[in-house]
């Protein structure tokens, strides 16, 4: 049987028990005493050590012991840091103690004088294996919002993911936020040429955050692109992560960011009234607005309090008026499956994706956000553009990620850097049961955007004008632009390719299965 491809290897399986390894040259392999060595092998590295049989293990019962295992495999996506000192090498791993947690362990193993010059190189072949296209090394600003995951984000950084931002040596500033909109003010003044990343320790409200200080700065497309904004999840809502990282698991996130490859994510100017804002995430009016930030007053009850909003609105099968004019640049679901093969077989290196938006080398640079082709919602209409009016609108979502929340896979064509946002309608006169299939849908492999009163079309800009203030289940609309709250006011959007940077796990694709 053919292994499994990079995008499928799940980087935490034993290579030893899934991927036959070839014949090793004599410098791959280093001798660390008369019984034990260090193999670099084809995904991983290769601890031989006959100590290792002396040490009985057990089976799952914890009841019968196992036979004796020589050997240890530790792929190189876990190596955090190797070192060579005057009399050993120290090699730092994350290692996996359950299938959310990841911590640091290590092997030690004292070298010969003699050979110290080939294991000099050999550790540099190891951390060439260990991490690839991904920076080593990197300079992070970490802001921990002290009230994210109510109240434990400090403690889950300091537990979960501060050893391992540490074992693999990164440069780590770390600093609380003190009031909503602090991590705009923090990336504003933010100096980039001192960091490669900055992380919220939060859920998806500092992220919104952080693009937006960053979009403020005087040279904002530079900065945007050079540095990187990553997810260490501790928040309710983690999409970044889920999308970029595949986990909301805290230490799997932070070796994630260790590991991540710098990846350009298409970002979204919003006007509104005066103000211009930058969306990395979603934009929705109707249901979804509204069990978002309508629930605000249920959030003891965690993640089923969306549930719980959805079907008191589909009980009244709440409509939300409005008038509706989209830039539509793909506009059939066959020709949206085209695209997205396209894209997956035809991929640039990451940093060749941006289009236009290419990094600004020149630290003098004050190049601020790109011009906005379409203007601004206080401009008319452009004359290509059809105000089409919607009085039986049921759910207005515009997105750039698939995942919304884990299982929830709303936009399986999403692609970080295709120009395109992925904008799904639904009126909201279908019936109950079709409302509830699509809720049920979700969660399955394509079947929400395969089903015929699903609306999904690829676009590049749009604008919508709420028909009243007022009139959704509970006397009130509502605007989510990354789950914060705008008034319920005429906005308009815009898609820049490639404006932001993120750091993915495969540079250039997301983490859910998408429409193949």
């Amino acid at each position: 049987m053919a292994p499994a491809s990079p995008i499928d290897r799940d980087p935490f399986a034993d290579p030893i028990t899934s991927v036959e390894q070839p014949n090793h040259a004599v410098s791959s392999t280093l001798a660390v005493g008369r019984n034990a060595s260090l193999t670099l092998a084809t995904d991983s590295l290769i601890v031989l050590d006959e100590a290792f049989s002396r040490r009985e293990t057990f089976n799952c019962c914890g009841l019968i012991p196992t036979g004796p295992k020589t050997t240890r495999a530790i792929p190189f996506y876990n190596i955090l840091w190797a070192e060579l000192s005057e009399f050993d090498i120290t090699i730092q791993y994350a290692q996996q103690t359950t299938k959310a947690v990841v911590r640091v362990a290590s092997v030690n193993y004292e070298i010969e004088k003699s050979g110290r010059q080939f294991a000099a190189s050999w550790v540099s072949q190891l951390l060439s294996h260990a991490y690839g296209e991904s920076q080593s090394r990197k300079r992070i600003k970490v802001l921990v919002n002290p009230v994210g995951g109510k109240g434990s984000a400090q403690k889950s950084y300091t537990r979960d993911i501060e050893p391992i931002l540490a074992a693999a040596k990164c440069e780590i500033d770390v600093e609380r936020t003190q009031f909503q909109g602090h991590a705009v003010e923090i990336a504003e003044k933010l100096d980039i040429e001192a960091y490669d990343v900055v992380a919220a320790c939060s859920g998806d409200g500092l992220p919104y955050e952080i693009f937006n200080g960053l979009g403020k700065k005087r040279d904002a497309r530079r900065a945007l692109s050079k540095i990187a904004v990553v997810q260490l999840p501790c928040g309710s809502g983690n999409a970044l992560s889920l999308n970029l990282n595949r986990t909301n698991s805290n230490s799997l996130a932070a070796l994630a960011v260790v590991k991540g490859i710098r990846t350009p994510l298409d970002l979204v100017s919003i006007t509104q009234g005066d103000q211009r804002i930058l969306s990395f995430l979603s934009q929705s009016f109707g249901i979804i607005a509204e069990c978002d930030l309508g629930t605000d007053h249920l959030r003891w009850m965690g993640s089923a309090r969306f549930t719980w909003g959805f079907l008191v609105r589909l009980l009244g099968k709440s409509v939300y008026p409005c008038d509706i004019a989209v830039k539509v640049d793909i506009s059939t679901k066959p020709e949206i499956r085209e695209h997205y093969r396209n894209e997956l077989n035809h991929r640039s290196p990451p940093e060749e994706s941006r289009g236009d938006n290419e990094p600004y080398p020149s630290s003098s640079s004050e190049e601020g956000l790109p011009p906005l082709t379409y203007g601004t919602v206080n401009d008319p209409l452009p004359s290509n553009w059809t105000l089409v009016p919607s009085p039986k609108l049921g759910n207005f979502y515009c997105g750039n990620m698939p995942l919304v929340a884990p299982d929830t896979n709303i936009f399986p064509a999403a692609l970080p850097c295709d120009g395109f946002a992925d904008l799904v309608t639904i009126d909201g006169d279908i019936s109950r049961v079709s409302s509830i299939r699509s809720m049920l849908a979700v969660a399955t492999d394509h079947k929400f955007f395969d089903m015929d009163h699903v609306c999904y079309r690829k676009i590049s800009a749009y604008r919508l004008i709420p028909k009243s203030d007022g009139g959704g289940s509970g006397g009130e609309l509502y605007v989510s632009i990354d789950g914060e709250r705008l008034p319920c006011k005429p906005w308009q959007a815009e898609v820049h390719r490639g404006l932001g940077t993120v750091l993915s796990r495969r540079g250039g694709l997301y983490e859910s299965k998408g429409v193949l």
